[in-house]
């Protein structure tokens, strides 16, 4: 219909009918959605209304008197279903606490935290705040997550002026991070001097929540690639709608920066069908004619070299590759050619990138995010280990680009308003990065295209399927419960006769396309092959007389990747709830998950993640149970249990010897589990937390192994950080208990130290 006006908008009630509760993997549509009504919405879903934690009547009276809402997903991990819980503005202690603890647990796994830890930020941002407040002024802060540079400019307004007034206006559009932030106001006096508002900093209005355009602009909302976070449409609106001419900016102009590489482990992570030619194993995941059938998404991705760094081979110098001012309007589009110079034969596999930010005017404050070859000393960056900005990898595709010293290539860099991307050519200006989409082709994360195309890996997954087809009848019916393309290929190639149902759920309907275009090459036919395109578990409605005799999983759930490695057990769960359809002689692969412990000397890791307090000169310690701290945590509180990819966590060692503390049995329906060991250290060190990851065994022998432990850099693990670092020395010990809980997937852990 017509356009309405803002006032229209704001006094309609919006009801959104969807005919099924989403899944996990299109939660970020249907939010985007949401979040696109500028009114207050109730949701409802399918054919009955999902509980809420909130009365229905209560929520969608709050909603109708045009409160502020927002909805957050709450992910069950063993059923891999979502449910959207309501986050009322409203103190904690008036909500449910399943709307608190969902909060609470997407908080703890951002890079809030680290980023709060980081002092070198922290100062840079103080120091060009009190330089660029020189007096009485209009201070906007967009995307002011806990407040910190919004109490900045408010302090350093009051001490540059005669009556001590500040006026400051900070925007934060994520409800949960916006009523912590007005508890940390609160806790230093400042509620009243910095006015916050709950939406996006372009649904704000000059003469409707504030009365004069700003003067001064501090805004924090950088990503490892610079752009990711929507830093361009953001000063674009601010400076066309918000902002004074001439406004001043912190920070003030941000650099990006370049270098070409060869590395064999970023090729893996690119190049799957270049590894799977070294495989050598029958199995074509990516065959000829179909080389970029999976890639990649061509995009930046961070990544912290320094932990690469003796892996590499530099081919060229540094060199800038765009400039963005804040002070002024961006463009929305930029690109730059540059000639560069190889420092070596070799082979360019890809492009790593990093950017110097300066936050004064006059480039006296800077802060790089270069890696530790580039920066000169500890005051940029070195040895400085933070994980909410690391470098970035762009994949050169393919094999990558060969180059000598003698001849030059020529660079081309390209953005858009959110994003970046690359090109490079040879002498001859071939185009090396081409690269077409069609229904067929699956975007994998680099680390996934790293399993597909590690020949122990398939190896063991081969040798593992087709022990147990030989064991089974003549045709039979196989069940893949996640999004294995691996195994469900290895299903239907290695028997002539088996049949095989996918569930292919995270794929969302491109999974079919993908099987059916590599039938071929694997000489099976699609008349054997059924994909679901949802949960496995839907099998179990279905009456039909046909039992299971094979049941799959690597585990690997499309777009989960980042979960903590007990929270793959959701095919455990699956194979649970199909226990009456599975054929008397059934064979489960994996057969057993043995969840492995090790403690290690993580000191990076620990101060990234130790419990906020004075944070130049503004407390933050209300923030520290909302954000998941776990170093010097008070007892009173539980820390909670963290994924990373340990190589990547700065400096690290092991102290003792992996232990096996507690064993799943997959043959058996889904239960509690329970474990304690006597942990002894092999090293003396400083411990600062324990390392946990399973083994998935994939055969009733034990003979095959799939290891995702820290020495496997494909997979994340879980942590579990100590309140204090512990001394110890070779000989001294530690008890561990664990608890797997079956009805939510969690695990408990406790590390019990033995008296002084």
């Amino acid at each position: 219909g017509e356009p309405c006006s803002d006032t229209t908008v704001r006094s309609m009630q919006v009801y959104l009918f969807v005919l099924k509760p989403p899944a996990f993997s299109t939660s970020t549509a249907l939010r985007h959605l949401l979040y696109s009504f500028r009114c207050p919405f109730s949701l409802f879903f399918g054919e009955r209304l999902t509980p809420s934690p909130i009365p229905l009547a209560r929520s969608m009276s709050s909603l109708a008197a045009g409160k502020h809402c927002a909805f957050q997903l709450l992910l069950n991990p063993l059923t891999g279903e979502s449910e959207w819980i309501v986050v009322n503005e409203k103190d904690d202690d008036d909500v449910d606490e399943t709307a608190f603890s969902a909060s609470r647990s997407v908080l703890a796994a951002t890079s809030y935290l680290d980023m709060l830890n980081d002092s070198r930020r922290n100062r840079a941002f103080r120091l060009a705040i009190e330089k660029t407040i020189t007096g009485p002024c209009h201070v906007l802060d967009i995307g002011a997550g806990t407040g910190l540079l919004s109490m900045m400019a408010a302090r350093a307004m009051m001490e540059c002026t005669a009556r001590g007034e500040a006026k400051v206006f900070a925007c934060e559009s994520y409800l949960p991070m916006g009523k912590l932030m007005r508890k940390i106001l609160r806790a230093n006096g400042m509620e009243r001097t910095v006015k916050l508002f709950h939406k996006r900093s372009d649904e704000l209005q000059v003469g409707v929540d504030f009365d004069c355009r700003a003067s001064v602009l501090v805004s924090e909302i950088l990503d490892s690639e610079l752009l990711g976070e929507g830093l361009i449409p953001t000063l674009q609106h601010a400076h066309d709608m918000l902002l004074t001419d001439n406004a001043k900016t912190v920070p003030y102009r941000a650099i990006t920066y370049g270098q070409l590489v060869e590395s064999t482990f970023l090729w893996k992570l690119n190049d799957l069908h270049g590894n799977e030619v070294g495989a050598s194993d029958g199995i074509y995941l990516s065959s000829v004619g179909l080389e970029k059938i999976i890639n990649a998404k061509p995009q930046q991705y961070a990544m912290h070299l320094n932990s690469l760094c003796s892996e590499m081979r530099l081919l060229s110098e540094p060199f800038k590759i765009f400039e963005f001012d804040f002070w002024r309007r961006p463009d929305s589009h930029g690109e730059t050619y540059i000639w560069i110079k190889p420092t070596d034969d070799g082979k360019v596999h890809a492009v790593v990138t990093w950017w110097v930010l300066q936050l004064d005017r006059e480039g006296s404050l800077l802060y790089s995010t270069a890696p530790n070859w580039v920066v000169s000393s500890k005051t940029e960056g070195l040895d400085c280990w933070c994980d909410h900005w690391r470098q970035t990898v762009w994949f050169i595709p393919g094999e990558g680009v060969s180059v000598s010293r003698d001849t030059n290539v020529l660079f081309k860099a390209v953005h858009n308003a959110t994003s970046v991307s690359y090109f490079l050519r040879d002498d001859k200006s071939t185009v090396c990065n081409s690269f077409q989409t069609h229904d067929c082709h699956l975007f994998l994360s680099p680390e996934r295209i790293g399993i597909y195309g590690e020949k122990d890996m398939r190896s063991a997954f081969l040798i593992a399927v087709k022990n147990a087809l030989q064991r089974l009848r003549v045709s039979p019916l196989c069940v893949v419960a996640d999004d294995s393309i691996l195994l469900t290929i290895l299903a239907a190639s290695l028997s002539e006769t088996s049949k095989v149902i996918s569930s292919f759920h995270g794929f969302q309907g491109k999974g079919c396309a993908y099987v059916q275009a590599a039938s071929v090459a694997n000489g099976f036919s699609m008349d054997r092959i059924h994909i679901l395109n949802k949960s496995i578990s839907s099998l179990q409605s279905d009456d039909t007389p046909w039992k299971v005799d094979l049941f799959l999983a690597e585990p690997f759930y499309h777009g989960n990747e980042g979960m903590l490695p007990w929270q793959n057990l959701r095919f455990w769960k699956d194979r649970s709830l199909l226990d009456p359809i599975l054929s008397k002689d059934a064979i489960v692969l994996p057969c057993k998950g043995i969840l492995k412990v090790c403690a290690m000397y993580l000191p990076d890791l620990w101060k990234s993640r130790c419990c906020l307090e004075d944070i130049e000169g503004f407390d933050h310690s209300i923030a520290n149970e909302t954000l998941g701290a776990c170093g010097n945590l008070p007892p009173s509180l539980k820390g909670c249990f963290l994924a990373y990819f340990i190589w990547q966590c700065g400096e690290i060692k092991e102290l003792s010897d992996v232990f096996s503390i507690m064993d799943f049995n997959f043959s058996e329906p889904l239960h509690a589990c329970y474990g304690k060991i006597r942990m002894e250290f092999s090293e003396p060190g400083i411990c600062h937390g324990l390392v946990l990851w399973i083994d998935w065994l994939l055969d009733e022998e034990n003979s095959i192994v799939i290891s995702t432990g820290p020495v496997n850099r494909y997979w994340k693990q879980g942590v579990k950080l100590l309140r204090r670092p512990l001394k110890v020395d070779a000989g001294s010990f530690i008890e561990v208990e664990a608890f797997f809980d079956a009805s939510g997937g969690e695990l408990t852990l406790e590390p019990l130290f033995p008296p002084p």
